[in-house]
């Protein structure tokens, strides 16, 4: 413990220059992933076939081990950030989409019925009666990539993208540097948990609104 303790002392603006970029790498990553998931999951959920193809397109991506898809994508985009990036970006399609298409397809069809008898097009109630609806749902499923995120962004290290991960790579790579591996690791968990418990409350609000 004394050892950590002063690892955070002298190097501790470092800790929280790979703290930041971790944290951005992941947060953009799955931002980006946003931007494209839901709206194909609205798009898709209106076709059981489409949906169980892209679906299944979006699973195997997700059986690639994360390392391999880190090697895939730096042979076309290089060293860096950016390769982290879009690593995050493939694995949080499949948390989003999918917790999209089920909010979606979930909704009671009893609402959508009065909906439709008030005049509302396909558009209008996917908009305002469907999306708010599944919000809480699809928020659970950006909250399940932003926590799978976090451990993705660690293997950034080997391909000199930075973050936390260069700090346990360090530690593995220095005799008795245990106490390095944990003032990695420990701001690593933070950021899992944070963002976990943030976005957590968020989900049970839009669920209280939902109701």
């Amino acid at each position: 413990m004394k050892e950590l303790l002063n690892y955070y002392m002298v190097n501790g603006s470092y800790v929280w220059i790979q703290f930041f970029k971790h944290f951005l790498m992941s947060v953009y990553g799955v931002i980006f992933a946003s931007i494209i998931a839901i709206p194909l999951g609205m798009y898709i959920s209106r076709s059981r076939r489409l949906s169980s193809v892209t679906l299944g397109i979006a699973n195997v991506i997700q059986t690639i081990p994360s390392l391999a898809m880190l090697s895939i994508l730096m042979v076309a985009l290089g060293l860096g950030a950016d390769t982290v990036v879009a690593t995050v970006f493939l694995y949080s399609l499949l948390p989003i989409l999918k917790n999209t298409c089920t909010g979606l397809e979930s909704v009671d069809k009893n609402i959508l019925d009065v909906a439709k008898g008030m005049g509302m097009t396909k558009m209008q109630v996917l908009l305002k009666v469907k999306v708010p609806l599944a919000l809480s749902v699809i928020m659970g499923g950006i909250r399940n990539a932003l926590v799978l995120a976090v451990g993705i962004t660690t293997i950034g290290t080997f391909i000199g993208a930075g973050g936390l991960g260069d700090i346990i790579s360090r530690g593995i790579n220095v005799s008795d540097g245990s106490y390095i591996i944990w003032a990695g690791t420990i701001p690593t968990a933070f950021m899992a948990v944070f963002f976990d418990l943030v976005l957590g409350k968020l989900e049970k609000k839009l669920t209280k609104r939902a109701e």
